[in-house]
């Protein structure tokens, strides 16, 4: 693990946590630096070993720890942290660990807090010799990227065993419903003739699969529905959608955009993903994510492809993503975004959280705009009156005469301007029944700012207690014990 590091950093700690394919296994390593402009800066890194005995180890997370690191606890000893738009989940493999754990990533969350880490600035430059570093085979990067509490889980890798009878039957029977549905009058057709009609494909009775097929057929029933072509590099839909391998390579999607905290990445090895994990409540900050979503949006055009943005159902937290990329990239109002994506869309309805977060993002963007339009201005009449000057200087002065720069920018076709008084029509309660609307999430998690607080002075932990084996790694080590990294080197592999 050492061998990992800059000469200039140091691991603070290092905590073996559950793998989820034995023999394999991961470690967290807290990491800090010795540079004098950096010393309150922390980053974490995640480790993956193929075996106990292997010598050598490969990186399969970075994650700085900014001024908005939150750390969760999430039960049966495992915790969440949360920072610069990104949510990862660890679990230590002891209480022991866990304890020695969060007491490290509370001191240094503390930390950045005090020093005003944010993104986008100065800070936390050194992540990014990390970042160009990761080398983990994809099973272990899906692990590093799993997420807690999913409601829609994509399917187990194959490398998790070979399937059993029983799944082998339903993955045939999945295959074979959906070539039943295009060939059937669906208004007509019952569930029991469906069913009777795999019997035959397949040749076998199906009665106990019948709770199975009745299932796979409202979900094939919904991914008929297929995802909103807003722009021509940019979709909106919601779960099915981004669970339809068939549509999505179809569409020529390269990236998704998932913007629910419910949803897995169904297919990680296949797609470019972005995650923003928020609920469809009214308190969530969907704002802040909005300049990264942007960006993201940006790479799959620039390579030609496009992307897919979905929530749960492509009603609230995606459709608001997509009115906020389109004011920023064409330079539209709220309203006249808004407006263009549920003419396309019908089902679109921003929460009134949302909507008022996009207001405020009006108001940034106008803002923002105006700053650029004046700093050109200033810019040609500064130029201006420098030729001036010199023309007076050579001889040749002329008469100024008034300036008048242009900016253009080649934008889509606006939507017509409706009229009334240019107010964004917030969506009442009777209105709002018409679009589906999306559960809220469970109640709110156990901070651990909220729990560290008051003990953050106590001692830490005193080491595990024992000796490991040969060829054995440790559960927890942290660099408090000593700065050699020598004596890290043969705490870890002597």
């Amino acid at each position: 693990m050492v061998e990992l590091l800059r000469p200039q950093d140091d691991i603070r700690l290092a905590a073996q946590l559950e793998a989820a394919r034995p023999p394999r296994l991961r470690y967290l390593l807290v990491v800090s630096t010795r540079e004098r402009l950096s010393q309150d800066e922390t980053i974490l890194l995640g480790v993956d070993f193929p075996d106990s005995s292997s010598p050598s180890c490969t990186l399969g997370l970075v994650l700085p720890l900014w001024s908005d690191t939150q750390v969760y606890l999430d039960g049966d000893g495992g915790f969440s942290v949360t920072s610069g738009g990104q949510s990862r989940i660890f679990k230590p493999i002891s209480i022991q660990t866990m304890w020695a754990t969060l007491q490290v990533l509370h001191q240094a969350c503390e930390a950045a807090l005090g020093s005003g880490l944010v993104p986008g600035g100065s800070a936390l430059t050194w992540a990014s010799h990390y970042q160009d570093r990761l080398s983990s085979d994809q099973g272990c990067l899906n692990e590093w990227m799993a997420m807690a509490d999913l409601e829609s889980l994509r399917p187990p890798s194959l490398e998790a065993g070979r399937p059993s009878e029983q799944e082998q039957m339903e993955q045939a029977i999945r295959a074979e419903l959906w070539e039943v549905l295009e060939s059937s009058d669906l208004e007509s057709i019952t569930s029991k003739e469906i069913r009777q009609a795999l019997e035959l494909r397949l040749g076998r009775p199906l009665q106990q699969y019948r709770d199975f097929i009745d299932n796979q057929m409202l979900l094939l029933m919904a991914q008929q529905d297929r995802a909103t072509r807003i722009f021509p590099h940019l979709y909106l839909g919601s779960e099915w959608n981004a669970a339809n391998l068939e549509e999505l390579q179809r569409n020529r999607v390269s990236h998704i955009l998932n913007m629910a905290r419910e949803i897995d990445n169904f297919y990680p090895e296949r797609f470019t993903y972005h995650n923003v994990r928020l609920w469809d409540e009214e308190s969530a900050q969907l704002l802040p994510h909005w300049k990264e979503t942007h960006r993201f949006v940006e790479a799959a055009r620039a390579q030609g492809t496009r992307v897919l943005v979905h929530c749960k159902m492509g009603v609230s937290r995606s459709a608001a993503t997509v009115v906020a990329y389109a004011m920023k990239q064409y330079g539209w109002s709220l309203e006249q975004a808004l407006r263009h994506v549920q003419e396309l869309r019908p089902i679109a309805r921003p929460n009134p959280g949302f909507l008022r977060q996009l207001q405020t993002y009006q108001g940034i963007l106008t803002a923002s705009r105006q700053s650029h339009v004046w700093e050109t201005y200033q810019g040609i009449l500064t130029a201006s009156r420098q030729s001036h000057v010199w023309e007076q200087k050579a001889g040749g002065a002329s008469p100024e005469e008034p300036l008048a720069p242009e900016i253009s920018t080649p934008l889509p076709p606006l939507p017509p301007e409706p009229e009334g008084s240019g107010e964004v029509k917030v969506v009442g309660p009777e209105e709002s029944q018409a679009a589906p609307k999306e559960e809220p999430g469970p109640r709110p998690r156990i901070n651990l700012r909220g729990v560290m607080r008051s003990i953050s002075l106590l001692e830490p932990p005193s080491e595990l207690e024992g000796t490991s084996g040969a060829g054995d790694l440790p559960e927890v080590f942290s660099s408090k014990e000593s700065s050699d990294r020598g004596f890290l080197f043969k705490r870890v592999f002597g």
